[in-house]
């Protein structure tokens, strides 16, 4: 009997040393906060030592597209028609043309290999790429039932979100510190089936941030709900960002400003690129002259006389 006794006292102690042990409760303390009207109402909140909750990064499993759209975040957008070349009467004339251009040669691309993950960088500062990201995709939601993610992977100076006038945060630096799952991220703010992650909040370790693993598995995720995803990146010069993002996309393009961007800016930017599957170059901000109209009308046509004589064939 008195083994019996101790061999239940035995499991007893040892069940008791395989229980996991309770976090402390934290103590809490009133703090004051200051409304609209200008009183001073009382909160509870967890002491300053207490560390903030991190999300869980997702499991790369099915998500449906009408799930997606449904629980994602609706804030107003409010585009700029200046930036905007489907929505303004004066750069759609070239610009919109150029973008459906761009457009095609995509999706020629895509016929002879994997492509639906795309970067856009430059090789510096200003040449464009956030404008080339963000009418690339505008270009494609033209088409009917495309569906497109944008993404702001710029977080040393995210501007993606400038030009659809859409809330910078919570974005992609708040998903990447696990303090906003990707739901909370994912922004639909305009008819059609354009989706935007904005950049967030300004970090202090981006490049950290890009590579802990959580934005592989964010695009795992969203790849097979979206027909294109763009990623909008910092240029690939001055830091490292760019080639990192770029091993986790499917192609590059490389933005390129006229009268700007130095030969060897872009020929160093190139070589940087190396390994990766570079889809083009793109010449931003050509100067009209240049354009195709014009070099027709030496020929002395104009441009309705170009298109009727095109419609002929």
């Amino acid at each position: 009997m008195s083994r019996i006794h101790e061999a239940l006292k035995k499991a007893e102690q040892d069940r008791a040393v395989m229980m996991p042990v309770e976090p402390p409760v934290l103590p809490v303390k009133p703090v004051e906060i200051e409304t609209n009207n200008g009183n001073r109402n009382p909160v509870v909140t967890a002491d300053v030592h207490r560390k903030a909750s991190v999300i869980p990064a997702p499991v790369s499993e099915y998500i449906r597209f009408d799930d997606l759209a449904a629980r994602c975040a609706h804030p107003r957008w409010r585009p700029d028609p200046n930036v905007n070349v489907f929505m303004s009467s004066e750069l759609s004339v070239h610009g919109a043309e150029q973008f459906r251009t761009l457009r095609s040669r995509l999706y020629q691309l895509r016929g002879s290999q994997p492509l639906k993950k795309i970067l856009v960088t430059s090789s510096l500062p200003a040449d464009g790429k956030t404008f080339l990201a963000n009418n690339l995709a505008q270009a494609f939601v033209q088409q009917p039932d495309r569906r497109v993610l944008l993404i702001d992977a710029d977080l040393r100076r995210s501007r993606l979100h400038v030009p659809l006038g859409a809330p910078t945060s919570p974005g992609l630096s708040e998903y990447l510190r696990g303090e906003a799952d990707e739901m909370a991220v994912i922004q639909h703010g305009q008819e059609g089936n354009l989706f935007l992650i904005a950049g967030g909040n300004e970090v202090t370790d981006p490049s950290e941030l890009l590579s802990n693993g959580r934005l592989k598995l964010l695009l795992d995720r969203l790849t097979p709900v979206f027909d294109w995803i763009i990623m909008d990146s910092p240029p690939c010069l001055p830091v490292a960002d760019a080639t990192a993002l770029a091993d986790l996309c499917d192609g590059v393009l490389l933005v390129v400003r006229a009268g700007s961007t130095p030969l060897e800016a872009a020929q160093k930017a190139s070589q940087e690129l190396q390994g990766r599957n570079v889809l083009g170059v793109v010449l931003n901000a050509v100067d009209k002259k240049h354009a195709y109209p014009h070099y027709y009308g030496q020929y002395g046509y104009t441009r309705d006389e170009i298109n009727a004589k095109n419609s002929q064939k």
